[in-house]
């Protein structure tokens, strides 16, 4: 997948002591987290709509005193999600799931203001468990705007969301919001072709609605992003249906605000050089094999760019465990450390345990005063806890 260069405009992350950080270690810039709050602060003040922090791209709770300043509230993917939304980041707290399940409906229902069900027979089976809750139902446009198939809510047999096909007028009865997604990393231009096919599909229910929830995958902090054409966007839908609107991004309340630091462990050779890290792109960044992605490194570049080529690879036993192939000006030596670009997003929130490596480090920084604090540090604990 193609994603927008990283934002390199404001070298933020020069204004800390990063060989004093602990090794591997996520970074979290204060400054840049506000300058992403106020853009999203924008947009809520110029159309009334209300943007909710996606848990399941940024969660770094210590950071949650800045953010609330400038969200609404929370939504969550699980009851997990929902507790730490709640009880650390208050506000409104929303919840989507593709199924929920039986044992967990009545906490979920004390917690949340608004539940989202992906399905009508899952309404029908949790009605009254969540009754004087303000309840949504998730549906599938059908409008594929995403161009890796994983990543794409709308892809033919997708699980998530109900098809027009499969709804009528009763399996509404009782619903006060629709959620459509559709997007992942894109532009406004993306939300105006999806809203045509959401209205045309869909129209005929929204007079009834409470709210509408435009979903998530607006990439509305980037630099490139069309701002002004989101604003109008809003504004056009809500004076057409006179319905209040949410946005839920995860990736663009986080993006180009936080670094990964990881260290280089040993140096050797097979076919071309190879350098094995104190991290690992199974355990602390799986998109890169999963989407795939090549993360920037500051001072690394595309093979052929540079005198010294390395293969990067993680300190676990599986052999994919590949970063990818980098190009430096100078050797690497054991030791050096390497900063790894926009990852706070999807990133802290993925990390595993596999192979037993330690959990990366947290800290959280102000690029505007230079201050920084490890927020958290990790040991056998967490990885023994996960198992009995």
């Amino acid at each position: 997948m193609s994603l927008p260069p990283v934002d390199r405009s404001d070298p933020w992350w020069q204004r800390f002591e990063l060989e004093s950080l602990p090794s591997p270690c996520y970074l979290v810039d204060a400054a840049r987290l506000r300058r992403n709050g106020e853009i999203l602060a924008r947009v809520q003040r110029e159309t009334g709509c209300k943007i909710l922090l996606a848990l399941k791209g940024f969660a770094m709770w210590a950071a949650f005193p800045i953010l609330r300043e400038y969200l609404a509230g929370t939504t969550a993917s699980s009851l997990h999600e929902l507790r730490l939304g709640r009880e650390e980041f208050g506000g409104e707290a929303h919840i989507y799931a593709p199924a929920f399940r039986e044992d967990e409906i009545e906490e979920i229902a004390a917690l949340a203001d608004h539940v989202v069900f992906n399905t009508p027979a899952q309404w029908r089976r949790f009605r009254k468990q969540v009754q004087g809750l303000s309840c949504g139902l998730r549906v599938n446009p059908e409008h594929s705007e995403v161009a890796t198939p994983l990543y794409d809510p709308c892809a033919p047999g997708s699980r998530l969301g109900t098809i027009r096909a499969q709804l009528g007028p009763e399996d509404l009865d009782g619903i006060e919001g629709l959620h459509f997604h559709t997007l992942c990393e894109l532009n406004a231009d993306a939300l105006e072709r999806t809203l045509p096919v959401f209205e045309q599909k869909f129209g005929e229910f929204i007079p009834q609605m409470r709210w509408i929830n435009f979903g998530g995958g607006h990439h509305i902090t980037r630099p490139d992003y069309q701002l002004e054409r989101l604003i109008k966007l809003i504004n056009d839908f809500q004076q057409r249906w006179g319905k209040a609107v949410y946005l839920e991004p995860g990736e663009a309340i986080a993006l180009n605000t936080g670094v990964f630091i990881s260290s280089v462990l040993d140096l050797h050779h097979n076919a071309l050089p190879l350098a094995i890290l104190d991290c690992s792109a199974t355990c602390h960044m799986p998109d890169v094999l999963e989407m795939p992605y090549r993360p920037e490194i500051i001072g690394g570049s595309e093979p052929g760019s540079a005198a010294h080529l390395y293969r990067l690879g993680g300190q676990t036993c599986l052999a994919g465990d590949v970063i990818g192939d980098y190009a430096f000006e100078a050797p690497l030596v054991a030791g050096q450390k390497l900063v790894f670009l926009d990852m706070a997003h999807y990133t802290m929130v993925k990390t595993t345990t596999f192979n037993g490596v330690r959990l990366p480090a947290i800290a959280l920084g102000d690029s505007a005063s230079g201050e920084v604090r490890v927020t958290r540090r990790f040991g056998y604990e967490e990885y023994r806890d996960r198992l009995s």
